[in-house]
């Protein structure tokens, strides 16, 4: 499974190495910096030395961030999490679910009428409570725990929105 992930930053100089916004993202998704790749304009950005203005980055430009995980894991051992990394994961999925699939999903329901776009919302937010649902957090984690429902309820009354929608729809349809 691929996990895309989109933040907003500011860029440092131009002249600053890519190793310096790579380490900037692991630090902040609290992954390993060889563990995700980093695709501006549809090119990998590989090269960790050259400077962010080799591959043309200017303000308000889109850089993806796209990680390998395994669905059946949480995104990494449990044990060699702080509860501080398991937020900072519930927080990049949740972010990641209202940047990309919250204003397509206000967009579906003020006209639920493309099929299509309802099965692929609902796929994708099905996905992100899956990947929630793969996030453990310790007994004794209370912040953690209540973040994880809290963001578990976010995505979930999405899906309802969605599915409420279509539901209007079928019935405005079949009346």
């Amino acid at each position: 499974m691929t996990v895309t992930v989109k933040i907003s930053f500011d860029l440092p100089a131009p002249d600053t190495p890519l190793y310096a916004i790579r380490k900037s993202l692991a630090d902040y998704t609290h992954l390993p910096h060889h563990a995700f790749k980093l695709i501006h304009a549809g090119a990998i950005m590989k090269d960790d030395a050259a400077p962010i203005s080799a591959y043309g980055l200017h303000p308000n430009s889109t850089i993806a961030l796209i990680g390998a995980t395994d669905p059946r894991q949480p995104l990494a051992p449990p044990q060699s999490q702080s509860e501080r990394s398991i937020i900072a994961t519930i927080e990049t999925e949740l972010h990641a679910v209202r940047t990309s699939l919250l204003p397509d999903l206000d967009i579906f329901v003020r006209d639920p009428t493309n099929h299509k776009e309802h099965l692929r919302l609902g796929e994708l937010l099905l996905q992100s409570l899956l990947r929630l649902d793969g996030v453990t957090a310790e007994p004794a984690w209370e912040d953690a725990r209540q973040q994880r429902k809290d963001a578990v309820r976010e995505v979930q009354d999405m899906l309802d929105r969605l599915d409420n929608a279509w539901a209007a729809r079928s019935a405005t349809v079949a009346a």
